[in-house]
């Protein structure tokens, strides 16, 4: 990778999640401070395929920093996946002059900027944004502190419901092959029990903990539910199963679905956005490639793509230990 950097494209793919426009506009405006073009993609690899490339100065990314969701768009690309797509779309990058790619998302987005570099040898650098917060190499994701905080405030409010008469809430939130939403936010919003991918908790267990939770007087309670959680084939079958065992509650679900994705990013995931473009940037004009940039112990740092989508997050045994006390 000899080739000096004189213009970088950046895009975003996968899910959409608040910190993505933080992180574009970090990337813009690094590359506008060393001298260096800019090109956004619209709708990630596929419009990488069609060509779909704007420049972009400082002034394109104003008054955006505070916006959810993402101004270049998301698409999800089956062409992309071909031999043939990824060709098309190298040959439109040279057409353009675009030497380098920033790529925002998760391990799909991950996975194809890795491919192409392998097939190309093409300078790529990933920034982790994904709600789920499941990426390896990173303590926080983009979107995921916004995520955990939007979470907490739809706990609170339903709190209110059920107190008011008495109910138990299943609420399910997002983290299909990760706990770390449902472990932080139920403990920051003082669930009942929380059900994670991570730990069987069984169907037994939940009965006991119920169980025990009406013997000590309280009168309702929140359960919160990763949709990846394995004891149940979904949130529903869990009412329907504590409704026939134990009658006695009158049993609510509550699935907040994309509401979690969306809102404008918390001052934690726009300054994140913002370390994270500028490390990448400069890792590329550095020379560097095929990493991704991630918060290590609160500094930033790299990890190969192949570890970044090979490895996987670990849940925090600590908050495991702090959640079995604060549930008793």
């Amino acid at each position: 990778m000899s080739k000096a950097i004189k213009k970088i494209g950046v895009l975003t793919s996968g899910g959409d999640s608040p910190g993505m426009n933080a992180a574009i506009r970090s990337v813009v405006r690094t590359c506008a401070y060393h001298n260096i073009e800019c090109v956004g993609i619209y709708r990630g690899y596929q419009g990488m395929i069609e060509g779909d490339f704007k420049e972009m100065g400082p002034r394109s990314v104003k008054n955006i920093v505070h916006l959810g969701g993402t101004i270049l768009k998301s698409a999800r690309s089956k062409d992309f996946m071909t031999a043939e797509g990824r060709k098309i779309a190298h040959e439109h990058l040279k057409n353009a002059g675009i030497d380098a790619l920033v790529v925002i998302g998760g391990d799909g987005t991950f996975t194809g900027a890795e491919i192409f570099n392998n097939e190309f040898n093409y300078p790529v650098m990933g920034i982790p944004g994904t709600i789920d917060n499941d990426i390896f190499g990173t303590s926080h994701t983009l979107g995921y502190d916004t995520a955990l905080n939007t979470v907490v405030e739809c706990i609170d409010k339903i709190r209110d419901t059920a107190n008011s008469h008495n109910r138990l809430f299943f609420v399910e939130v997002m983290g299909r092959d990760a706990g770390h939403i449902a472990l932080n936010a139920g403990i920051g919003a003082g669930a009942e029990e929380i059900l994670i991918p991570e730990e069987d908790l069984g169907l037994d267990r939940l009965l006991e903990s119920l169980e025990k939770s009406k013997a000590s007087g309280k009168l309702s309670s929140i359960v919160v539910v990763s949709e990846g959680d394995k004891i149940g084939k979904n949130v529903f079958e869990l009412k329907e199963y504590v409704e026939e065992n134990l009658p006695e509650y009158d049993v609510r679900v509550s699935v907040l679905g994309h509401m979690q994705r969306g809102g404008s990013p918390s001052c934690f995931d726009r300054v994140l956005a913002s370390r994270l473009g500028v490390k990448a940037v400069e890792s590329l004009l550095e020379g560097k490639s095929n990493y991704m940039v991630g918060l290590l112990q609160d500094k930033v740092a790299l990890t190969p793509l192949e570890q970044a989508i090979k490895g996987s997050s670990k849940i925090d045994e600590e908050l495991l230990r702090v959640s079995d006390i604060m549930t008793t």
